[in-house]
C-alpha cells in the first residue's frame, strides 16, 4: 500500500468525536504537506528558470522556501506521529513480552507528549520574543514571527497525538504505535 493509499484510507482508531477530529486533522495535514511540497518545488523551479533564462533570481524565493520548509517540517511531525512513522530505537522494546511493550509504549507516549507540550510552551515564548522585536522579512515584508506560527501548531498536534496514543494503549488489548497503527512488523522483503 502506498503512502497516498494509506492516507486516503486513514481512519482513526479512536472512538466517537475524538476519532472524527483525529481523521479531520489527518486530512488537513495531508493537504498542508502536499501543497507545501508542490509549492516549494514550483518556487524552486521557477527561480532556477528565472536565474538562468533571465539572469535574475526571484527576489522572495529564498524566503518563501524558508516558510514552506518550516510549514512542512512541523506539519510532518504530527503526520509521522499519527502514522507511527517516527524514529524508534527498539532493541529493548522488541525484547520485551507484549505486556512489557504495552507499558513501555504508554510511558514513551506520555513522556513524548510532555516533551512536545514543553516545546510548545517555549516556541510560544520564542514567537512572542520575535513579535516584540518587530523584525520583518526583507523581500516579502512579513513579520518574522508569522512564519514561525507553524512551530507551536506542530508541537500541539504532535503532543495531542502522543497523548491519544497513550490513551489508546490504556484502553485496548493490542499495543499501538499511534491511534491507528498496531505494533508489529510487515514483511517488506521483496525478491528481485
Amino acid at each position: 500500500m502506498t503512502d497516498e493509499e494509506m492516507e486516503n484510507s486513514y481512519h482513526s482508531g479512536l472512538p466517537g468525536i475524538l476519532g472524527v477530529i483525529d481523521t479531520a486533522i489527518s486530512k488537513i495535514e495531508a493537504v498542508i504537506l502536499a501543497v507545501g511540497v508542490l509549492l516549494m518545488a514550483l518556487n524552486t523551479v521557477a527561480n532556477v528558470i528565472a536565474r538562468f533564462v533571465f539572469s535574475n533570481s526571484i527576489m522572495f524565493s529564498g524566503e518563501l522556501n524558508r516558510i514552506l520548509i518550516i510549514m512542512i517540517t512541523f506539519a510532518g511531525v504530527g503526520y509521522a506521529a499519527r502514522h507511527g512513522r517516527h524514529i524508534r530505537m527498539s532493541a529493548i522494546y522488541d525484547a520485551l513480552p507484549v505486556g512489557g511493550r504495552k507499558v513501555l509504549m504508554i510511558l514513551i507516549s506520555l513522556f513524548t507528549s510532555l516533551v512536545m507540550f514543553f516545546l510548545l510552551y517555549y516556541s510560544i515564548v520564542y514567537i512572542l520574543d520575535l513579535y516584540g522585536k518587530g523584525r520583518v522579512l526583507p523581500s516579502m515584508g512579513l513579520p518574522v514571527w508569522i512564519i514561525y506560527l507553524w512551530v507551536p501548531m506542530g508541537f500541539l498536534i504532535t503532543g495531542i497525538q502522543y497523548l491519544l496514543t497513550a490513551i489508546k494503549n490504556l484502553t485496548s488489548d493490542d499495543v499501538y504505535l499511534s491511534t491507528g497503527v498496531v505494533d508489529g512488523y510487515k514483511d517488506t522483503e521483496t525478491e528481485v
